[in-house]
């Protein structure tokens, strides 16, 4: 059979209809299709699907993320344009196939026994030998006899002649092959089909017939009017369901490029205990649910259990382990103070809800409850320095460390969970909101000294940076909240400069301890950001930065190093005595002087300048928890799955007879000798795909049936 790339040819009608027929049946105008389809399916994987839009603004940028939010690339296959593709390429493939599938089955029913003589002496694999003490009857039907036993169809001719009649012997095998072609057209057009029943052309076609519209608000799931619902007789759906530990819900929510549409489904999911279990490097390792399915019609119950992979099924519909989320746990916060003025408090909520409080100047926030994680695990090796110490080169180290496993690197890798984070956000009055992230427990970095770690970042796509306090002798961060109050007392930072001119200069150089008072008292109140601007926010720029800032307006170029160190080493001296000073207020010891009190007050400066920087008044320390978990599962009912399937084995099947089975076909024409003594044979072969094997057995055949081997091909015999 030849195969062409034309379609239909209409002999009546328009030239326009005849035209576009022709068009929407040619194997080209398929193919197209094809392509196109690959092409958005790319797109699709590629792209991450139903996201909100604000990250893709800023993936995108706000032009771009409009432009393809307008051509439907954020749901690519449930977009219009997807679908119609799709629905054309069903109707084109399937006009393919009726085009080809009368001339395939035409020539499944012949073996085209009217080839003539000369036509066999130019077949490229060819035999001849004469077959003595044959007539050509017998020797017919003794080839055809054999080629049926080897699975070949066999059809004999009788043609008259002069000298005696011939006889032409036409067999075939391999017909398979062309049933692969129609196997694999139609695997196509089911698997389409399939992929238009489950996706959203059935929902939509409902919404549209039934006056349905999507759901665009929010509040509670009941509130929501009958009109953004969809039937429980609903043939094909997909949706997501979101229930938490000890609760049920019997509503799935289908995602729409214009809002949501609710599936009432004729059953209730009731989350019993919700499972999971992480690998060390704290991705889930295995998360699964043990539910309880109620019916709504009998009040039956049937208990399940919902893994990943491990789907349960009641009454035609699947539910799927999709993924987790947090179903409402209660925290306690409390407030840290990180500028003068503000007191502590605490509060509570539950996360996915919020808490309206009272700024330091005056303006309303919104306490937003975002994240609890339990486990953070995180890499807490140090990398390689970025200096070589040519004492220390190891060629053979350096290799070994780049090859090997795939799982090995050049840098250490130290796991650790690091404990609980609280994650929430703070909107001001105009809507503009920053993300923090602080975790619970105090985290060792590397250097021996842990720290807590305070989170913030201004954009959710920007990584967070962390504002760290240390840790006192108590294990928490008391002792430096109280070093901050101190430092914004006047009173305080004079008597801590008054006692650190004491103890650093001799009782009998007053005239030096007022100088170095005086010198101290400037430091501790730049660093405390007095008489500084306040900037945007209201609040006066201090720290170190500050100390920067004076010495570039008052201290010549030369002179600033030196003076640099003499001012940092008097700060220091006077935060000691101020740290003391706060502690005999509370009631507490002083601290002794060692390695741990200096490595902590050396992060209680750095930590008392950076909090200058921190862009809210106070930042939220997490106390205490209950954790709630929740289950978030996929329901579908896919009526189209069983015909993908179908079409996948259909088309595996006709790819492998396509590929793996080669038609052939084998002539022989037996003809009385000249001399009248026995018959003279002559034997033709053809196959789809040439092939060495293909040779071989034609050779097997000729001396078979012949007692002669075949010339090589192409030669003559």
């Amino acid at each position: 059979m030849t195969v062409t790339t034309h379609g239909l040819r209409l002999r009546s009608g328009s030239h326009l209809l005849r035209a576009a027929v022709e068009l929407l049946s040619s194997m080209r105008f398929a193919i197209a299709l094809l392509t196109v389809i690959c092409i958005a399916s790319v797109i699709g994987t590629v792209l991450q699907q139903q996201q909100p839009l604000p990250n893709y603004v800023n993936q995108f940028g706000p032009f771009w993320a409009e432009v393809f939010g307008a051509l439907r690339l954020y749901a690519v296959y449930s977009a219009w344009w997807f679908l119609l593709i799709l629905a054309f390429l069903v109707v084109s493939t399937s006009l393919c196939i009726a085009r080809t599938t009368p001339r395939i089955l035409r020539e499944l029913r012949t073996v085209k026994e009217h080839v003539r003589e000369q036509s066999l002496r130019a077949f490229g694999q060819r035999a001849e030998a004469p077959l003595a003490g044959e007539t050509p009857e017998a020797a017919a039907r003794r080839i055809g006899g054999l080629l049926a036993g080897a699975g070949w169809k066999v059809k004999l001719q009788q043609r008259p002649r002069e000298g005696g009649a011939g006889w032409m012997v036409a067999a075939r095998a391999g017909a398979a092959n062309k049933i692969g072609y129609i196997a694999a057209h139609g695997a196509i057009v089911l698997i389409c089909l399939g992929g238009l029943f489950d996706g959203d052309l059935i929902v939509r076609a409902q919404m549209w017939w039934q006056g349905k519209t999507a759901y665009a608000g929010g509040g509670l799931i009941a509130d929501v009017p009958q009109q953004h619902r969809l039937s429980v007789r609903n043939p094909t759906f997909r949706g997501n369901v979101l229930v938490a530990e000890g609760t049920q819900s019997g509503t799935a929510i289908l995602n729409q490029s214009d809002g949501v549409v609710l599936q009432d489904l004729p059953f209730a999911i009731e989350l019993r205990k919700f499972i999971v279990d992480y690998y060390s490097t704290g991705m889930p390792k295995l998360f699964a649910s043990e539910i309880v399915i109620h019916d709504k019609a009998t009040g039956a119950q049937v208990p399940a259990r919902v893994e990943v992979n491990h789907p349960a099924s009641y009454k035609g519909i699947e539910i799927y382990q999709s993924s987790f989320d947090d179903g409402g746990s209660r925290v306690k916060l409390r407030a840290v103070p990180m500028a003068a003025g503000v007191q502590p408090f605490e509060v509570e909520g539950t996360i996915g809800g919020s808490t309206q409080l009272q700024g330091s100047g005056g303006e309303r926030l919104t306490l937003e409850y975002t994240a609890l994680r339990v486990i953070n695990v995180e890499n807490m090796g140090g990398g390689e320095g970025a200096g070589v110490d040519v004492r220390k080169v190891d060629l053979r180290h350096a290799i070994e460390s780049r090859l090997g496993a795939g799982n090995k690197t050049a840098t250490k890798r130290e796991l650790r969970n690091v404990g609980p984070s609280i994650g929430y956000k703070l909107r001001d009055a105009a809507g503009q909101a920053r993300e923090y992230q602080n975790y619970m427990l105090p985290v060792d970095t590397g250097d021996g000294h842990p720290v807590f770690l305070l989170g913030v970042r201004e954009d959710p796509s920007a990584p967070l940076r962390f504002l760290r306090l240390p840790v006192d002798d108590e294990g928490g961060m008391q002792g430096f909240l109280r070093l901050r109050a101190a430092l914004a007392e006047p009173a305080l930072r004079t008597e801590a400069v008054r006692r650190y001119a004491a103890h650093a200069i001799d009782p009998h150089r007053p005239d030096l301890a007022a100088q170095l008072a005086q010198s101290a008292g400037r430091a501790l109140a730049l660093f405390a950001g007095e008489g500084a601007r306040p900037d945007a926010r209201g609040r006066r720029q201090g720290g170190l930065q500050a100390i920067s800032d004076f010495m570039e307006a008052n201290v010549p170029q030369p002179e600033r190093a030196r003076a640099g160190e003499v001012l940092v080493r008097i700060l220091n001296g006077a935060l000691w005595e101020l740290a003391q000073l706060a502690r005999e207020r509370a009631g507490l010891r002083p601290l002794e002087p060692g390695e741990t009190a200096q490595a902590f007050m050396t992060q209680a400066v750095l930590s008392l300048s950076d909090t200058f920087a921190y862009p809210a008044s106070v930042a939220f320390e997490l106390t205490d928890f209950t954790q709630v978990q929740a289950s978030v599962f996929q329901v579908a009912r896919a009526p189209g799955r069983n015909i993908v399937y179908l079409g996948c084995a259909l088309l595996i099947l006709g790819v492998f007879a396509m590929l793996y089975i080669r038609e052939r076909r084998l002539w022989v024409w037996l003809a009385p000798r000249t001399d009248g003594n026995g018959t003279q044979a002559l034997m033709a072969g053809s196959v789809n795909r040439r092939t060495l094997d293909a040779d071989r057995e034609f050779d097997s055949l000729a001396h078979k049936l012949l007692g002669v081997h075949a010339p090589p091909s192409g030669a003559a015999p």
